[in-house]
This record gives structure tokens, sequence and C-alpha cells, in this order.
């Protein structure tokens, strides 16, 4: 227990050497961390919303324009299945249903079945393992109507994918704010908690999570009246100009080819979005460009045509621009939306909130006081109770706020106000398995055992009841981490980190020192 050759003592004292280092930007202003050498680390341990503020915000997502849209869907499926089949008729959408009748009633029945082609499997996710059932139910009515409806496991299959889709996009949008450790996660059925620290005006966040972002290309048909489209057409305002314009209702182009958006500048130092395709959706968009030279193409954001400008040429690289009126941040946070992807429906806010970071102050400082008091306390304890072995512990215990505080920077860590209890906590901890290997020590002493001796017979015996104790204590804050969420997990992350360094410290650097000391000093007895 007693052997370190220098190779150990050496990992042990780079070990300590590099975590205290990775703590020190917390104690640094930004201008000091930003005239640090590039090599040395940079990162500071991230508060919680709790403790620096930020926005709160409470999402939900619009399950009935799921459902819409989906029905939208499922009619135009519909047309095109009869159509294929030459099959005349009319289809329209009422409620949560699509209603279909045939001219003639000879093709009813080919028409039923064109329809129930349509329906595909769906696993209704309620129950172990899910049951799988059909997305639509199809049924003949005795007036001649053949009534589609989707299937209550259709629906909620749909609203459940949707919201983690928009789970993922909300994640995505606010990453590229640049925003640190925001707390993104699902609430309920349908429902998005969104807390992001440090952010005091929620005005951009709120704006950024309440645009669809669902982005189109449609063909603009000229000659039609706008007061009245012909069918398979709709009539959409211009943002620039304000005048309707009558696009097919079909998108030949969708947003889900994008694979990039940036702002650039036009000619006259306007700025613009600049956005890129895929390889499929570029081969599309020069298709589309080739066919359609010298007619409007018109780009929609959101039901709106934010711009519709005249094909002059056609577009071979895949990538184009987007004029209008854009200021620099109305250019940028279009870029972010645009890269993000659209949400596959609206998001309606049902909670907003605001935290003010003075309350966060307040909790710093209440934290510091009680890990300063309860420092101060283990300190005198172990000097008065074990004099020098005290001493080596304190200056282990120190070590270990360092290492902890460096780790936690490391990783990016958010602290909680529960997380600085953990600290706290940690602090109470890191000594416990010195006192044991010190009790150890004392029993052997007065058995009679030589300064050597009773050291390694000391920690040897002590090994044993120390990782019982830790273990079983990492055991529950990995669960806490695992199965808890938000102040929880704060309070695990220190707690499961503070084990770590408390017994790396405990069994190698206070072992450590205690071995240097015995070699230069060869006591004849011990002085605890």
């Amino acid at each position: 227990m007693l052997d370190f050759p220098p190779w150990k003592i050496a990992v042990v004292l780079l070990l300590s050497f590099v975590g205290l280092v990775a703590a020190v930007p917390n104690f640094l202003s930004d201008d000091q961390i930003e005239s640090l050498p590039g090599f040395l680390p940079d990162n500071r341990i991230t508060l919680g919303l709790d403790l620096q503020g930020g926005a709160h915000m409470l999402l939900e997502v619009d399950a009935d324009a799921i459902v819409s849209e989906r029905l939208a869907n499922l009619e135009a499926e519909i047309r095109e299945a009869l159509r294929d089949k030459r099959i005349l008729g009319t289809i329209e959408t009422r409620g949560e249903r699509v209603y279909v009748r045939v001219r003639d009633e000879s093709q009813r029945s080919a028409a039923l079945e064109a329809v129930r082609d349509l329906a595909t499997p769906v696993t209704d996710g309620v129950g172990l393992g899910g049951a799988l059932s059909r997305n639509i139910e199809v049924a003949s009515q005795g007036d001649g109507q053949i009534v589609v409806a989707m299937t209550e496991a259709a629906i909620r299959a749909r609203i459940s994918g949707a919201v983690d889709q928009s789970l993922e996009i909300v994640r995505r949008r606010i990453d590229e704010m640049g925003t640190r450790e925001p707390t993104i996660q699902r609430q309920g059925a349908d429902r998005i908690l969104v807390q992001v620290p440090g952010l005091q005006d929620s005005q951009q966040l709120r704006s950024l999570l309440e645009t669809t972002a669902k982005l189109t290309f449609h063909m603009v048909n000229a000659a039609a009246d706008p007061n009245r489209p012909p069918p398979g057409f709709m009539a959409l305002p211009s943002v620039d100009t304000g005048e309707m314009l009558v696009l097919e209702r079909r998108a030949r182009l969708t947003g889900e080819n994008l694979v990039d958006a940036s702002v650039g500048f036009d000619e006259s130092s306007r700025p613009v979005v600049n956005f890129r395709f895929d390889s499929t959706g570029g081969r599309r968009f020069a298709d589309i460009t080739r066919e359609n030279v010298n007619r409007r193409f018109a780009i929609v954001l959101d039901d709106e045509i934010i711009s519709a400008p005249n094909i002059q040429e056609p577009i071979l690289g895949g990538a184009g621009r987007i004029f209008g009126n854009f200021t620099m941040e109305g250019a940028n946070n279009l870029a972010i939306l645009l890269r993000a992807g659209a949400l596959p429906a609206p998001l309606t806010i049902m909670e907003e909130r605001t935290v003010g970071p003075d309350l966060g102050q307040d909790s710093i400082e209440a934290g510091e006081i009680a890990g300063i008091l309860g420092l101060a306390a283990v300190v005198v304890f172990m000097l008065l109770v074990y004099g020098l072995f005290g001493a080596v512990a304190n200056i282990a215990l120190l070590v270990n706020i360092g290492l902890l505080m460096g780790a936690l920077s490391v990783l990016g860590a958010t602290l909680t106000l529960p997380g600085i209890a953990g600290i706290v906590l940690t602090v109470g901890m890191a000594v416990d398995a010195n006192v044991l290997v010190f009790e150890r020590i004392k029993e052997e002493v007065a058995d009679g055992r030589g300064p050597l001796r009773a050291i390694e017979a000391g920690y040897q015996q002590a090994l044993s009841t120390i990782l019982d104790a830790n273990i079983t204590t990492f055991i529950a804050a990995f669960l806490l981490f695992q199965f808890g969420s938000g102040p929880v997990r704060g309070f695990a992350v220190t707690l499961g980190i503070g084990i770590l360094t408390s017994m790396f410290t405990a069994l190698m650097l206070t072992r450590l020192i205690l071995v240097l000391w015995l070699r230069r000093r060869r006591p004849q007895r011990l002085p605890i």
C-alpha cells in the first residue's frame, strides 16, 4: 500500500495539477480569460436558471393542426388514387373525416378498394410493445358516400412523432443562438419545457419558437384571378409588396432538402439569405428552373410569400438567394430557422416567465457562505483531532474542491442551487475516508506497531470499508441522475463527481503526502 514508484507519483501530481488548472478560469474575469494562452483551458462552470436567471417557457404542440394537415394530405392521396383508376367524383374534408362521392355508381366498389389500399399499419404506443393497427378507417354509407377517418392509434402516433420532432428542432434552434446548457424536455403528451439560463430578453427566443418555418417553393400562375383561384391553386399575400399571388397548391420543392442557410448581401449591400440544397433538392431545383424560364417562382414561409423572383435562367448549382426587406437580425433569424428545420406543427406558449438574476446572486452568496463555513468547520475539526495528519487531510480536501470545480468546468455541467448543496455535502464527506484510515492507524499504534507498519495496515484494513461506502453512494447518485430531472440531476452530478474526486484525494494524494513525509523524516513515533 505504501509502494509509490516515480511513475505513480508523477501520475498523481499531474492529475492534481491538471484538475486545479481547469478550475482556475472560474476565478478569472472575461478579459483575463481572453488573454490566456490557447493551450490552457478556458471553460467555466455554467450556472443554471435558478442561479443566473433566464427564460422559462412551456410550449404546447398544436394537435389540431397536425390532424388537419394529415387530413389534407389524405385528401390529396385519395384524389390521386382515384385519378389513377380513372374514377370521377367529388372529394371534400368536413371535420375530421374525408367524404368521397363517385359520379358513376358502378365504380363505387372500385373506388372503395382504391381508398382501402391507402391504409398502412401503425403502431399504437399504448401498452407494452404497442399493438399494430391501421392508420385509416374506410366505410361505405347508404347515401352512396365513402367516409374515410383517421384511427385513434394513427392520431396518437402522429402527435407523438410531431412532439419528438419538435423537441429536436427546438433544441437545434436554441443551440444556434449559442446558448449553453439549455433544459429542453418533454412534458406530458404534447408539451415541451424550455429553460434557457442567462437569457434575460426572451423576445428573440419567443420569435424563434413560435415560427413554424415551413419553407416551400411554388410556381406562380400570373394569369389567374387572386379573388377566384382555380382548383389546385391558392392565393397568398406577398410580404414585400402586399399583393396577392396565385400559386400552385402543390409545392414543387420543400425546405426538407435544405442543407445550409446563411446571411449574405446583395449588390446594394442589403441583407439576403443564401440557401443550398442537398444533391436531391439541387437536381429538382435545376429541373424546375430549367423548365420554367421567364416564370415567377414563389418562396413561401409559413403561408406568406417572402420572395417571388422571375426565373431568368436555369439554376444548376443547387443554391439560391432569398431577397426581402430584411434587417440583419431578421435575416439571421430566418437563416437560423431554415438551418434548424421546420416544425411539424405550430407551438403555442402556454407559460412564460423571466427569472431575474438578483435571486440567483442571493442563492450563490448563500451557497458560498454555507460552503466556506462547512469547509472551515471540517478543517478545524481535522486539525484538533488528528494534528499533522489532519493538516495533510485538509490539503487533500482543498485539492479535492479544486478538482471538483475543474471537472464541472471541463464537462460543461450546469451548476444549480441543489448542485451547490451537493458540493457542500461533498466537503463534509471528503474527509470520511481519511477519518476511517486515521482511526485504523491510531489502533495500530496503540497495539505497538511502528510508523511504517501502522500506516500500511491502516490503509489496507480501511480500504474495503471506504470502497463499499463510496460505491453505494455513487450508485445512488447515478440513479438520481438517470431517473431524476432538473434540480435532482444537478445535485446528482456534483455528488457523483465529488465522490470520485474524494476517492482520488483520500486514497492517492493523502497517502502520497504521508509516504513522502515518512521517507524524509523517518519518525520513531506518529504524531496522531
